[in-house]
């Protein structure tokens, strides 16, 4: 069956980077388009960033973009979030998924396998 498992979360000062990983199997992954998305505490989940199966087109939201990076390794099975210059307001559990349906990139309704997620607490 398909798995997603993310790492690379934890515990970081303002200011700092971590690089998230997700590791996928159980699926033909270069075919998949995948995203991140991540769900502050109390709030819903929210996009975070995109990369396309295969020219690697990318896009992010408006408030990581600058100190997000997304990519993949299609050798690896692996998509990775480098997060730069993180904030208190970027804590929150991160989740990787593959996008499986018709719906914007942005739309969450596009994504079908999800990971368990990693936390990324930012403190001030």
């Amino acid at each position: 069956q398909v798995q997603l498992v993310e790492s690379g979360g934890g515990l970081v000062q303002a200011g700092g980077s971590l690089r998230l990983s997700c590791a996928a199997s159980g699926l033909t992954f270069s075919t998949y388009a995948m995203g991140w998305f991540r769900q502050p505490p109390g709030k819903e989940r929210e996009f975070v960033t995109f990369i396309s199966r295969s020219t690697g087109s990318t896009d992010y939201a408006d408030s990581v973009k600058g100190r997000f990076t997304i990519s993949r390794d299609n050798a690896k099975n692996t998509v990775y979030l480098q997060m730069n210059s993180l904030k208190p307001e970027d804590t929150a559990v991160y989740y990787c998924a593959t996008r499986g349906r018709s719906y914007t990139y942005k739309d969450i309704r596009g994504y079908d396998y999800w990971g368990q997620g990693t936390q990324v607490t930012v403190s001030s």
